[in-house]
């Protein structure tokens, strides 16, 4: 994968040389172009535009698969699906995201793939006018960020696939984890659309369940960590974070705080137990990079509608438990197995293999 780490002032400087860019001719083969029958075999190339909210495991591997499906659809349909000349990762900067967005839809591109709820919003405010689709990946709740009009009916030129987190099962992971909880962290950034929802559905089932919460919040590293140390300081007994990637960034850097602490760390996705948290729980990644490149396809290749084409929800119910922290944490988790309908284990690193 091709990435391109641009600030804004590097977009600006090379924006003459990228508006130079065009359509690579596809390559094609006698021998696979007879085993797909039925592909269409014009040679067709697409421009698919890929805009990264953030440098994260995950999203990171939501790229990694996405591109591998986009290959492997254009083998079996005789396309070709360019996206090495426009993939970008905006590092959370909106200004640059939008500089990105800008020069993209200059370039042609076909499809807009906004990875993460920021860069979809940026997307559909920019393709209003020209209508050019948006296929976005990872958007927690596409209806409450107005992306879509229902996830059943799209109703314009935006869709997607959503990594909505199922609150209520994480916190029964927690609850069975520790029987004798009386307080909990919530640390997540109050910027972030993907926590909003989340984090307003923790309350109400702490309340319900007569559980404390203390709350704290982040937009910087920074910020993040003088969070994490307040929640230390504030004895919780466990600490909540949703699908937040302004805390995935961090987790690297307050893992450890939460471990000395003896406090463990459940979150929204599986790149934060990758990163040193005990559990994320959520969808598996992998598998929703897949099935946005299946949409793109359907978009592009099958001439569907993106305003009638439904939001795809994964299902929700994998586990990834990192055994380093929770033999650091004394923690035995064989009991949380049977809860969860996928379950993985893992070690403290930054990628996943």
């Amino acid at each position: 994968m091709k990435k391109r780490l641009l600030s804004l002032m590097m977009i600006l400087t090379f924006s003459a040389a990228m508006v130079g860019c065009g359509n690579k001719a596809a390559s094609t083969d006698a021998t696979d172009d007879a085993a797909n029958t039925e592909a269409t075999t014009d040679g067709k190339v697409y421009k698919v535009g890929i805009v990264q909210y953030v440098d994260d495991a995950s999203l990171n591997q939501i790229v990694a698969n996405l591109e591998s499906q986009l290959d492997e659809l254009g083998k079996e349909n005789g396309c070709t699906f360019e996206y090495e000349d426009y993939y970008y990762n905006g590092q959370a900067d909106a200004t640059t995201i939008n500089q990105i967005v800008t020069e993209l839809i200059n370039d042609e591109v076909d499809v807009l793939v906004p990875i993460a709820t920021p860069t979809a919003m940026i997307c559909q405010s920019a393709t209003e006018d020209n209508q050019i689709p948006v296929v976005f990946a990872a958007v927690s709740d596409p209806e409450s960020a107005g992306l879509v009009a229902s996830n059943d009916a799209p109703g314009a030129n935006v869709t997607g696939t959503s990594d909505a987190l199922n609150t209520q099962a994480v916190f029964d992971l927690i609850f069975e984890q520790d029987r004798d909880i009386s307080k909990v962290g919530l640390l997540y950034d109050k910027s972030q659309d993907a926590s909003t929802g989340p984090i307003k559905e923790a309350k109400a089932i702490l309340d319900a369940a007569g559980v404390e919460y203390v709350e704290k919040t982040g937009t910087s590293n920074d910020e993040v960590m003088l969070a994490a140390d307040a929640l230390v300081a504030a004895g919780v007994d466990a600490v909540f974070t949703p699908t937040d990637n302004t805390i995935m960034k961090c987790e690297l850097a307050i893992y450890e705080k939460f471990i000395d602490a003896g406090i463990p760390h459940y979150c929204g996705a599986d790149s934060f137990a990758l990163n040193g948290a005990y559990l994320g729980y959520g969808v598996n990644y992998a598998t929703l990079g897949k099935e946005t490149a299946n949409m793109v396809a359907q978009v592009l290749v099958d001439g569907k509608n993106p305003a009638e084409l439904p939001v795809k929800l994964l299902d929700n119910g994998t586990a990834t438990v990192n055994t380093e922290t929770a033999a650091a944490l004394k923690l035995d988790y064989d009991k949380l197995r049977d809860m969860c309908d996928g379950f993985v284990e893992v070690q403290t690193a930054e990628e996943f293999e």
